[in-house]
């Protein structure tokens, strides 16, 4: 098994990126230029590696190499985005590494594009980018390859190499147990399991109990072997349990109108651990829509709607509205599952204004509400 932090310190120390590896401060895909340069890169480093994986390390500074982090990362989005404009579109993975230097809630994200025995080609059109344009690696340029473009074996060593320096050891995994459990307190009940007698799975999160049901918040669970953290939340509500060749969380989203909250199932992801030494994992949405009264979801989506417009103008807010300003990600969720398909968009207006909040709740509700927000669209 690789160790994933270790790969990308290994990465890293090429220092220049080239042909089988890029870096990026971040990812942009919710904006159409930040798509298409992602997808020039997926394309051009499959193209430049028909025999071998290349990599994409997201949350490095690219000129001093230093590691900053980005956001934990749902990737429900890119093997779809792959999928919807790629010709022969390679498989891809992305994978959140906690690294020891970071705060709890960054990760370095990988993205790791497998070799692919075809050409790669822009499906449609991207942005500038034109529709069948093939891309590939010129050192750390991806570049436009002409019609006669043929695929090349030329890193395939280079990156065995790198990856078999990667594999990890039990002083490695012993490393990863005790750093999990002496970077979460005792209140989150960090446990471990292991499974097949080859993987360790490491959770945290603190427990409540909701009419005699067991729930976890703020959840953190990582693979121990591989150094990737499967998954991160600071609010969501979470169920767990475990069998002898499967780990299994739940995930619920708190959805309501004052006191009338409840929790709704969202998806559920399993784990499956095999006895090849390989693991797969698979995920299934649950969530099914409550519907409140429309005549108040008008009321909410007009409230929401001006509150986000005095934001825009930089508009004082009045006592109420101000107080309303911590319900608007969730409110805003509530009015798009209602049809009201701009409320997301209002929303994302409201991001700077809400990130500067000095009490950062708010805006991790944001996070949340954006997350569950793109396992509904995307499932």
């Amino acid at each position: 098994m690789i160790n994933k932090r270790l790969l990308i310190k290994n990465l890293l120390s090429h220092n220049d990126e080239n042909s089988f590896y890029d870096k990026k401060m971040k990812l942009s895909l919710n904006r159409k230029e930040g798509k298409a340069k992602f997808l020039k890169h997926l394309c051009a480093l499959s193209n430049s590696n028909p025999n071998n994986n290349s990599y994409i390390i997201i949350g490095v500074e690219d000129e001093e190499n230093k590691i900053v982090g980005v956001d934990f990362y749902d990737d429900s989005k890119i093997q779809n985005l792959v999928n919807a404009y790629l010709k022969n579109p390679p498989k891809i993975t992305y994978e959140n590494v906690p690294f020891p230097s970071l705060p709890r809630h960054k990760v370095i994200g990988l993205v790791t594009i497998h070799p692919n025995s075809h050409i790669t080609s822009l499906l449609k059109n991207a942005w500038k980018y034109r529709r069948e344009t093939i891309f590939y690696r010129r050192g750390s340029n991806s570049m436009p390859a002409s019609k006669n473009f043929e695929l090349r074996d030329t890193n395939k060593r280079i990156v065995e190499a790198i990856e078999k320096n990667a594999n990890n050891n039990i002083e490695l995994t012993l490393a990863g147990v005790f750093d999990f459990f002496n970077n979460h307190k005792p209140e989150y009940n960090p446990q471990y399991k292991v499974f097949n007698e080859q993987f360790v799975l490491c959770w945290a999160g603190e427990k409540k109990h909701i009419n005699d049901e067991e729930f976890f918040t703020r959840v953190d669970i990582e693979l121990i072997n591989e150094q990737v953290r499967l998954f991160f939340s600071s609010l969501d509500e979470v169920q767990i349990s475990y069998n002898k060749n499967s780990f299994i969380i739940t995930e619920y989203i708190v959805l309501g109108l004052d006191a009338q909250e409840k929790y709704y199932p969202l998806e559920k992801t399993i784990i499956n651990f095999k006895e090849n030494g390989k693991h797969d994992i698979v995920t299934e949405f649950l969530f099914e829509s409550p519907r409140f009264d429309d005549v108040m979801i008008q009321h909410i989506y007009q409230n929401t709607t001006t509150i986000i417009s005095k934001i825009e103008k930089d508009a004082p807010l009045s006592v109420l509205e101000y107080e309303d300003v911590p319900r608007l990600p969730k409110n805003c969720l509530i009015c798009f599952l209602h049809g009201y398909s701009d409320a997301v968009a209002q929303l994302r207006k409201a991001k700077d204004y809400i990130k500067n909040i000095e009490d950062k709740t708010t805006y991790i509700k944001y996070k949340e509400a954006m997350r569950a927000f793109r396992k509904v669209k995307y499932s």
